[in-house]
């Protein structure tokens, strides 16, 4: 079993071989290829830009869009892990190669993730923070009911059952 930084989950066995076809791709190819998965890393949320660029890379390859959307699937979960775990650029092409990605295309897409690892970082870090405050603002908010006689009964938050509220004589 391969021993990997940026995950201790067993992988499927399609992923070491979307890697291996990684290595078939020229230098200008990979490139672009590794800055387009940047670009979708960067901003997260522009999942259709990330189609869009992916379809156009296979037109003008003469490649076929969905085994190469299937490929890219497989890649991103290498700096997607690598986030949860902070991984240095070292820990990453390590896993690279581990995985079948030549040396050279490993050191390239490593450089790649020291050039951009702070900002992904605090990406993931401010997306888990507004995750927090979603769920603090539920419990604050969400836990209790209030009926017009003043009254509070209990709700149900996600199975969870809330005690009731104290009210003091006022």
């Amino acid at each position: 079993m391969m021993q990997l930084h940026f995950t201790k989950d067993a992988l499927p066995h399609s992923v070491s071989g979307d890697f291996n076809n990684l290595n078939k791709f020229n230098e200008e190819q990979f490139v672009r290829l590794v800055e387009i998965l940047f670009q979708f890393l960067l901003e997260p949320k522009a999942a259709e830009k990330l189609m869009q660029r992916l379809s156009d890379f296979a037109a003008e390859n003469r490649m076929s869009a969905g085994p190469l959307k299937n490929l890219i699937k497989s890649v991103i979960l290498v700096p997607q892990g690598a986030i949860k775990k902070n991984l240095t650029a070292v820990q990453l092409k390590e896993d690279l190669q581990t995985l079948g990605l030549h040396e050279d295309k490993a050191a390239h897409f490593s450089e790649q993730w020291e050039e951009h690892r702070a900002t992904l970082c605090r990406l993931a870090a401010r997306q888990m923070l507004t995750v927090n405050r979603l769920v603090d603002m539920e419990w604050k908010f969400g836990a209790q009911i209030g009926r017009p006689e003043g009254e509070f009964h209990r709700k149900p938050l996600h199975g969870i059952v809330t005690p009731p509220v104290l009210q003091l004589p006022a």
